[in-house]
């Protein structure tokens, strides 16, 4: 049961989050708090020391800093920050942060990309009828979740957590 919360709570955060910002252009507060609290409960249960878990806190505290100075001058959504900085608490201070922060960074450039793309053909795709949410047509920010959640998706595997959960398995 421990195991198979651990592998599915991340990822369905994420999906959850991404589908919301894809059509509404916000990510729920509380696909954030769920990922917070479902570390704060699982860590442990899994075996993370004391000093790890506030590894991982202080990731988290790091990432959640940079994105609220990005939000802060209007670089960055205020879901999309929380959203990182959850995810973030996830991987601690392990290189699976740094790619996590890569992926992320390298996918928001080509999610910016293609919602710029569609944005730019958008009278054709009103006209044509097709069925593309009129907040990807309309809106003038960007669904970072989408980034977020598939380089959390790419990088999961590697995770502390799901490290430990596979050892329990072992």
């Amino acid at each position: 049961m421990l195991e198979a919360a651990t592998l599915l709570i991340f990822p369905l955060c994420l999906s959850v989050a991404a589908v919301s910002d894809l059509l509404t252009m916000t990510i729920p507060n509380r696909v954030s708090l769920i990922l917070l609290g479902a570390f704060i409960v699982l860590a442990p249960l899994l075996g993370l020391t004391l000093p790890e878990i506030g590894m991982h806190f202080a990731g988290a505290a790091i990432v959640f800093c940079v994105c609220f100075a990005l939000f802060a001058v209007n670089i960055m959504g205020g879901g999309d920050a929380k959203l990182l900085a959850a995810s973030a608490l996830w991987f601690g201070f392990d290189p699976s942060l740094a790619a996590f922060l890569v992926y992320v960074a390298f996918l928001g450039g080509v999610v910016t990309i293609v919602i710029l793309m569609i944005r730019s053909q958008s009278n054709t795709i009103m006209a044509m009828g097709l069925p593309v949410p009129n907040s990807l047509l309309i809106a003038k920010k960007i669904p970072y979740g989408i980034a977020i959640a598939i380089g959390g998706f790419l990088v999961f595997p590697t995770s502390p957590l799901v490290t430990a959960v596979t050892s329990h398995l072992i």
